[in-house]
């Protein structure tokens, strides 16, 4: 599979407007929750930043059981990674134009899909219904930007990908 090791990106230039006539132009699809996000102010403040990203399994975290979201960002910052901006999802799709299909096209079935990378950030909101983040998948040759919902008692699978940001160099410990 396609794995990001240490890609370098710029996030936060475009407005959300920007964003969506960039999907449009590339044949991004979104599901209703990543339109939901996208709405959220943390994208109207266009502070360019570069940021680097990385991928890793949950299991490579530690977790060869798998585990909860909630557990899964502490497993994360215990070994130095960063979550990744609420805003990096959409970025991060028009940079990975590249992924692989997904093995399957079932969309939506109550459980971490197969071929998907989730961004994981943290929470934008408290409440339990509003949409925890991004995650790209290519399925039936369509490339998806899609939001995700879980509660923090789903167990996610120790094969799920999930990207990560590293520290800026003069933030490392």
């Amino acid at each position: 599979g396609m794995t990001v090791r240490d890609l370098h990106l710029i996030i936060g230039d475009l407005s959300q407007r920007e964003l969506t006539d960039e999907f449009c132009a590339q044949g991004v699809l979104l599901n209703a929750h990543a339109e939901m996000l996208l709405e959220h102010s943390c994208f109207d403040e266009h502070a360019a930043r570069t940021m680097t990203v990385t991928q890793r399994s949950v299991a490579d975290l530690g977790l060869p059981d798998g585990c909860t979201l909630p557990q899964i960002l502490a497993a994360a910052k215990e070994r130095g990674f960063l979550p990744c901006p609420p805003d990096m999802g959409p970025y991060l799709r028009l940079a990975l134009m590249e992924q692989e299909q997904a093995p399957d096209s079932v969309l939506s079935a109550g459980r971490v899909p197969t071929g998907a990378l989730h961004v994981l950030s943290e929470p934008l909101s408290e409440d339990y219904r509003f949409p925890k983040g991004f995650y790209l998948r290519v399925a039936d040759g369509a490339r998806w930007l899609r939001g995700y919902w879980c509660d923090d008692d789903y167990v996610w699978p120790p094969e799920s990908q999930v990207a990560l940001c590293l520290p800026a160099p003069e933030d490392a410990p």
